[in-house]
Formats: C-alpha cells, sequence, structure tokens
C-alpha cells in the first residue's frame, strides 16, 4: 500500500517559492523555475524520513527548527557535491608549475615560509587534501615552511565525510600511487579496500563550517582561492559580490581557480586574466 507521505507529497508553487526562498537567504543557492522538478525529488527523502503528509508540514517544520539543523538537511539534499582527488588536473598542474616555483622562490628571499589557501566549498574533502599534497610536495626539501589550507563547506554532511578522511580505493585511484603510500594509510589494517588521510596531510587542512553569504573569519592574505563549481549555484549579484570578497582577500599575485563551467564574463572583477578559468590579483 503506498505510504501517505508518497501520495500527498505534492510540491505546490508556494511551498516551492518559500523553500527557494529560504534556500537562497540562507546559502545564496538560486533556485530558478525550472528546479521545482529537482526540489521536489530531492526533498521527497527528507518528508519520509520525518513523517511529513506534505511540502507545507515540512516547510513549516524547517521554519520553526531553531536549531537550524533541518534547513541544513534541507540544503545538503538541494547540492550536488560531485568531487573527486586532483579534479581539473590543469588547475594542479598550474599550481606546480607556474604559481608555487616564484611564489616559494620569493617567500625564501623574504624569510617567509608560510603559504595560506582556500578551499572554499570543499565537499568530502578529495580537494583541500589534493591540495595538500600539492603543496607539501613543491616545499620537500626547501626547510620547514607553516603550510594551511583552510576547508569550508556549508554541508555539514559533508565536513563531516572530510573529517573523517576514509574513501574507497576508486575515490583515491587518481591519487599517484607514490602519494597514495606516502599520504595515506590502509583503514581497517592490511587487506581493507580503503585509505584514510595521513596526519602529515590533516596537519595542513583546517575543516570549518562556513556559509560563503557570511562573515568570513580569514584576516590573512590568502595565496591562492580554489572555488570551483560553487558559483554556478548562484545568481549574477550573488556572484559579484563573491568575486570582489575573493579578489579583496587575496594577496598581490594571488590566484582564483573557478570551476571548468563558471566564467567571469559579464561580472565586474579586477582580476587578471591568466588562462580559462585562473584569475589572478595584480
Amino acid at each position: 500500500m503506498t505510504s501517505p507521505v508518497l501520495r500527498e507529497a505534492v510540491l505546490g508553487d508556494r511551498e516551492f517559492g518559500l523553500i527557494s526562498e529560504l534556500v537562497y537567504e540562507h546559502c545564496g543557492i538560486n533556485l530558478r523555475d525550472g528546479k521545482k522538478e529537482l526540489v521536489r525529488a530531492r526533498l521527497a527523502k527528507r518528508l519520509r524520513a520525518g513523517r511529513y503528509p506534505t511540502f507545507g508540514d515540512y516547510v513549516q517544520h524547517v521554519l520553526e527548527d531553531t536549531t537550524g539543523r533541518e534547513l541544513s538537511l534541507l540544503v545538503d539534499s538541494l547540492s550536488t557535491n560531485l568531487t573527486k582527488f586532483f579534479r581539473e588536473g590543469q588547475h594542479f598542474a598550474f599550481l606546480r608549475s607556474c604559481l608555487l616555483p616564484g611564489l616559494l622562490e620569493t617567500r625564501q628571499r623574504r624569510g617567509d615560509l608560510r603559504i595560506r589557501a582556500w578551499s572554499a566549498g570543499c565537499s568530502s574533502g578529495e580537494e583541500p587534501y589534493s591540495i595538500a599534497i600539492t603543496l607539501l610536495e613543491a616545499v620537500q626539501g626547501k626547510g620547514c615552511w607553516d603550510i594551511k589550507v583552510l576547508a569550508t563547506d556549508v554541508s555539514l554532511s559533508m565536513l563531516e565525510r572530510a573529517r573523517r578522511g576514509v574513501y574507497d580505493m576508486g575515490r583515491v585511484e587518481p591519487i599517484p600511487l607514490a602519494f597514495r603510500h606516502k599520504y595515506l594509510v590502509r583503514a581497517g589494517g592490511d587487506g581493507a579496500d580503503a585509505y584514510q588521510v595521513g596526519d602529515s596531510l590533516r596537519r595542513v587542512v583546517i575543516l570549518q563550517y562556513l556559509n560563503l553569504m557570511k562573515t568570513w573569519p580569514i584576516k590573512t592574505p590568502l595565496d591562492f582561492i580554489f572555488c570551483r563549481n560553487v558559483m554556478i549555484y548562484f545568481d549574477k549579484p550573488t556572484q559579484t559580490r563573491l568575486i570582489q570578497r575573493f579578489h579583496d582577500l587575496l594577496a598581490p599575485g594571488g590566484v582564483l581557480f573557478t570551476g571548468h563551467s563558471e566564467s567571469l564574463t559579464g561580472i565586474p572583477h579586477r582580476f587578471r586574466y591568466v588562462q580559462p578559468t585562473i584569475h589572478a590579483r595584480s
């Protein structure tokens, strides 16, 4: 027999409008009219889990939840957390071959052995751990460097997965074998078909909850920022504000990496074009 939840869970225009407004105000995600069916399908699980007969009942619960947990779960349900180690390899190639050699040389001359980076929208952790591996390899044999990669996300569930840092064999396959042995450990002992990030990466990556629409607790100028496949969820005014804030947070010469499906075309900005999806602060 079909449950009452499944039979009555029709997403009306009013409820869709309320959900869209809630999500936009919370984290800037713009749910256009064409997203109504996606919202209905993805939130159906939340209705079943909480046994809410209608979307109206569910929205009311979200509004009355003073902890904000259900709103966070709602946003999690609507977000696509597609990521992998060393995704969009041209960015890591640029980091290794173009950005870091000159940056490290300049810092060594100044006696300032610090590198600061940000993975904004880090999902389940593969991106910041890939950045950490790249940085640790770059400074190897060049002294004792102070390296920190801030990794943030609005999804509490994704941050928890990133903190566990456990990935099955299929997830770690893009990591070169030598790096896998150097920076990861077998999870669950010999023969286990999973790896866990090692202490050397955990010392570098700082995982924190951060809503990009709110205040950023970042004071030190950053050397580069990865914000990839995040801005696709935002409208142009939100993208413009975000790009301006990234620019102001970067040190001179600092670099912003965006996703392959994202462009700064049509967005007022002060970045210098380097190559597609790579822009530098002058």
